[in-house]
């Protein structure tokens, strides 16, 4: 069953209006570290003064990648890229959000006239942090193909699953996994287009590198309803086989401007890192929406598998000022011995996953000066509680709630009544939430 998360409509509301570009745009790497926020004043105007306004049509890549477009054309932004790729071995990429759109809209069409996926049709891809996987999302945007993105650590069997849980009619993957989904897709009925990004070509298979190269960058954007399906998430599955979660194209396309404004507090001057792997929401909050909501820059390693070496030596040599990780990561970085390295740029550092403890925050804030901001959320949601700039951080607490939600903890609750320890409740702005312990 698929679990739909939705929000309701907010009437009269101004397309492109509802995501404040933030006024105050700082001159890239130069001001001392701090920890003033840049998009609110205080925790408690930000709660009071939060407002999310959901028009009737809304499409991420059109109404919010596109307009960046024009304000970067405009000459009001900051020349920092949309999009900054490496590879740890002398490559790189970097994309201007003109360079994106252009990028995508290939990418889009080779979806809509290569594959003939219909608006609606499931898209699974499962590839590493690789640019395709970023052109994936924008161009599913744009089609109104619905994206489900799926670990690169998934079994064959796993993949099965997916795809006949899903009812998918396309996947793209890469050379490592393309094995596997040949052995699997004569059960699965409704998969009939395989993109694989790959210097070489695989029989059955549609080269995605060589398919964009002839494909035009002239796409429509289609228009898509706020509440229409815009992507699933397979949970980890801690209870029983993982199950769909849904979201719309205003729950993360909009929803995750609490996330990008407040919880991250970015600005077009500022380049996000996040480490989540490709497979999980978490990438989507952090690597996709969040930042390019504020117009910020997407940095992104390769990264086959978690390095501290790397990881320090990326966040010394690279301007990257926003930095998000999971706890087992900070703890892995600390236990390295951090004084040759200089973190000039980095100013606000996020984790989220699990809980973070006393010792790693201490440790991070002695080597760094940075503390370390927890959040808190969900597959199904956007972020619920945090620490947020400007708040006195308490040891142990993953913080309050965030301005989309009313969050009350019940002691006295009995748990029988649900299947899990939380239960959401999804109405207009703010949404209700109890936590049962």
């Amino acid at each position: 069953m698929l679990a739909r998360v939705t929000m309701k409509t907010l009437r009269h509301a101004k397309c492109l209006q509802r995501l404040p570009i933030s006024g105050s745009v700082r001159a890239l790497h130069k001001e001392n570290r701090t920890a003033t926020p840049h998009n609110f004043s205080n925790y408690e105007s930000m709660k009071q003064d939060f407002k999310l306004e959901i028009p009737e049509y809304f499409n991420f890549a059109n109404d919010v990648l596109d307009q960046w477009t024009d304000i970067e054309k405009a000459g009001k932004k900051p020349s920092n890229p949309a999009f900054w790729w490496i590879n740890g071995k002398g490559k790189e990429v970097k994309w201007s959000f003109e360079e994106l759109g252009s990028l995508s809209r290939k990418l889009a069409n080779v979806l809509s006239e290569a594959c003939s996926l219909q608006r609606g049709d499931r898209v699974i891809l499962i590839l590493p942090r690789v640019p395709e996987w970023w052109l994936t999302n924008v161009a599913c945007l744009r089609t109104g193909t619905v994206l489900i993105p799926g670990t690169t650590q998934l079994t064959q069997k796993d993949i099965l699953y997916r795809l006949q849980s899903s009812k998918a009619k396309c996947i793209i993957t890469n050379d490592i996994l393309a094995p596997a989904i040949d052995a699997i897709a004569s059960k699965c009925e409704n998969l009939h287009s395989k993109l694989i990004v790959s210097q070489n070509s695989r029989e059955g298979w549609g080269n995605l590198k060589e398919m964009m190269k002839h494909a035009s960058d002239s796409h429509i954007c289609v228009k898509t309803k706020h509440n229409e399906m815009m992507a699933i998430f397979f949970t980890s599955g801690t209870s029983g086989s993982p199950k769909m979660t849904g979201h719309t194209h205003s729950s993360f396309g909009l929803g995750l401007s609490v996330n990008g404004r407040f919880w991250l507090d970015l600005t077009p001057s500022d380049v996000m890192w996040n480490t989540s792997d490709t497979g999980w929401a978490k990438s989507a909050w952090s690597s996709v929406f969040s930042p390019w909501i504020q117009g910020a820059c997407v940095f992104a390693h390769y990264l086959p598998r978690f390095e501290p070496t790397s990881i320090l030596q990326t966040l010394s040599k690279y301007p990257i000022t926003v930095f998000c990780s999971a706890p087992t990561a900070y703890r892995m970085l600390v236990q390295n011995d951090m004084t040759s390295y200089k973190f000039e740029s980095l100013k606000h550092c996020v984790s989220a996953g699990e809980p973070i403890t006393t010792d790693v925050t201490e440790q991070w804030r002695n080597k760094t000066g940075l503390d370390i901001y927890e959040g808190y959320g969900q597959t199904e949601t956007v972020l619920i509680c945090g620490n947020f700039k400007g708040m006195k951080i308490k040891p142990g607490s993953m913080g309050k709630p965030s301005p989309a939600f009313d969050v009350k903890v019940c002691t006295s609750c009995s748990r029988r009544m649900f299947n899990n320890s939380i239960c959401t409740a999804y109405h207009s702005p703010p949404y209700k939430l109890f936590l049962f312990w």
